[in-house]
């Protein structure tokens, strides 16, 4: 059963490419603060954290969405986590370990580029990565069944489950490119020189694998889109659109907990004008 969100694409046909891009980052702008505002007002009530997943296909545009979502943000107030290949101290502990420790406190946003679905979803590409984490049920590939990742994706959601019970609040993006515009950004790095260095042969071996990353994708997003920890699959062939839609939904999401800013106490309220005489009498 399909449970997460699909959110709709920009209807080209109406609007000009400028005009498309112009709207989108116009409508970001007011969003970003927006956002600014609300990250504000929940770092003074303390009750809340936020956490918001990204995944997607190389190239989907990661990278550049989080610094333009979120560049309005007090520099204290978000903390982003990019997650590569495990190190060998993070080997040593369960495959939740290393994205526990970097949740975010209450009061601020922590993004995970690249986030805790990446152990159902490369790790299925590639199950050969699971045997360097020493699990004893697992000897062989032969032991990693569809069982085996079943049972993963739900105590992800049951670590989801925690966090949004002790005040988290989750929101997870699938930055959904297609093929075809994936194969254009991968050429542009290859065609101009200042984008060289973002281009990895690795790319284009995974890209061979693609039909196996769709179908884990669409797996993981119906598996573990639940009330507490959404999944939104946002279109992002065109990227100013994908960071708007993100915003917006983040922002919309935000404004519904109604954060409120603590008042001073009675005690220090009643003192106001004395403290003011006393400053202005410096």
């Amino acid at each position: 059963m399909k449970n997460h969100q699909v959110i709709g694409n920009v209807n080209l046909s109406e609007m000009t490419a400028m005009e498309v891009v112009d709207d989108a980052k116009k409508k970001l702008k007011k969003a970003r603060k927006e956002l600014s505002k609300l990250q504000e007002t929940m770092y003074a009530e303390g009750k809340y954290a936020v956490l918001i997943c990204l995944q997607g296909m190389d190239t989907s545009g990661k990278d550049s969405l989080v610094k333009e979502v979120f560049k309005e943000v007090n520099a204290r107030g978000v903390v982003v986590h990019s997650f590569k290949v495990p190190t060998e101290l993070e080997l040593n502990h369960d495959y939740l370990w290393r994205h526990y420790i970097a949740l975010p406190e209450r009061g601020k946003i922590g993004v995970f580029n690249r986030t805790h679905y990446e152990n159902v979803l490369v790790t299925r590409v590639h199950p050969e990565y699971i045997l360097g984490e020493n699990i004893p049920a697992v000897k062989s590939l032969d032991d990693l069944s569809e069982v085996f990742y079943d049972k993963r994706m739900a105590e992800i959601n049951e670590f989801e489950k925690n966090l949004a019970t002790n005040g988290t609040i989750i929101l997870k993006f699938f930055l959904n490119i297609s093929k075809e515009e994936q194969k254009n950004r991968l050429l542009r790095r290859l065609r101009l020189e200042e984008k060289n260095w973002k281009f990895s042969p690795g790319d284009l071996k995974e890209r061979k694998l693609w039909n196996n990353y769709q179908f884990c994708y669409q797996e993981l997003l119906n598996k573990t889109s639940k009330e507490n920890a959404p999944w939104f699959v946002i279109p992002a062939d065109h990227k100013p659109s994908a960071r708007f839609l993100v915003a917006d939904i983040i922002v919309e999401t935000l404004k519904k907990y109604h954060f409120k800013e603590p008042e001073l106490p009675e005690k220090y309220k009643s003192e106001i004008e004395n403290y003011k005489a006393q400053l202005a009498s410096e």
